[in-house]
């Protein structure tokens, strides 16, 4: 067998590993339900954390996960409930959020999120058409039907759900949403429970303004509301609080290295900075240096 023929068998066999690699993944994603109160509920899989109420007449869903999980996310949503999606929700414009978008964008539903999302989304899925991954079809079955730039309220029955957006956190397009009855919060990306959080400085995201929404929240929320967020387990008033001061201790000691002339590669490996933390904080997807280094990045520019 001559050389060539070896690369071309060992490439596809690669390929083969890589795309069993893949399918064995898709397989093992099982998709959670934790259930927050009488009408809402959480659902985990792979990506980010999706909100469903059940209401009188229709459900109101928040964020779906990726393209590929779409199915797996309706038979879930099909055990609790046979009402018809009304509406969904898009915390912000990444994928593992929006992905799904064009598979549950149908006559019945109504795809909602703030402007800079539509525009997010719209960007994105423009390269994806020009390279000819997509069709028109799905270009547009992505993209939110319905935009705000504050403030929505939708109402059913008893129940009112309060969407407002908050200014340059996790992106420049991020809404979080209250079900204020059921006493349940969506935040989206701008709370990583239990972890370090990742902020788009790249879409719009600041750290001053990723603090600030956690305020917000802290301001409209009650000692036992829950909380969904983007990413970890469902939360409390007490665990935000808690992520807050990380927050803010982390800054405060960035701040200090900025004014006594640290450079960015010096801040990235002081392990120092954020020891008080790391620990409890620091196991997720991202890890302490790169967390110092968005912080410090984030605190120069503004």
């Amino acid at each position: 067998m001559n050389i060539y023929k070896t690369k071309v068998m060992f490439l596809a066999f690669i390929s083969t590993i890589c795309i069993s690699l893949l399918s064995a993944q898709d397989q093992e994603v099982v998709i959670g339900i934790d259930k927050l109160s009488d009408e809402v509920y959480m659902l985990t899989g792979q990506g980010g954390n999706i909100g469903v109420y059940i209401g009188h007449k229709n459900v109101f869903m928040i964020d779906d996960q990726f393209d590929r999980l779409s199915e797996k996310i309706k038979k879930a949503i099909e055990s609790l409930t046979n009402k018809p999606i009304a509406f969904l929700f898009n915390t912000h414009m990444h994928g593992d959020h929006t992905g799904g978008n064009a598979n549950f964008n149908n006559d019945l539903t109504t795809l909602v999120a703030h402007d800079n999302v539509r525009k997010r989304v719209m960007a994105n899925q423009q390269k994806e058409l020009d390279d000819k991954k997509i069709t028109k079809e799905y270009y547009n079955k992505m993209l939110p039907e319905v935009t705000f730039s504050e403030d929505i309220t939708f109402h059913d029955g008893e129940e009112t759900i309060m969407a407002f957006h908050v200014h340059n956190a996790h992106t420049d397009g991020d809404a979080m949403v209250y079900f204020v009855n059921n006493d349940v919060i969506h935040m989206g990306d701008t709370y990583f429970a239990g972890r370090y959080p990742y902020i788009d400085l790249n879409s719009g995201g600041s750290l001053q303004g990723f603090i600030d929404a956690h305020k917000k929240v802290l301001m409209v929320i009650g000692e036992e509301t829950k909380i969904i967020p983007g990413h970890g387990g469902p939360s409390t008033k007490k665990e935000l609080e808690i992520y807050v001061a990380m927050l803010e201790g982390v800054k405060t000691s960035i701040l200090a290295a900025i004014e006594a002339g640290k450079t960015l590669e010096e801040v990235k490996t002081d392990t120092s900075i954020s020891a008080a933390y790391d620990n409890t904080h620091g196991n997720g997807f991202i890890k302490p240096e790169a967390m110092r280094e968005t912080f410090y990045k984030s605190l120069k520019s503004e």
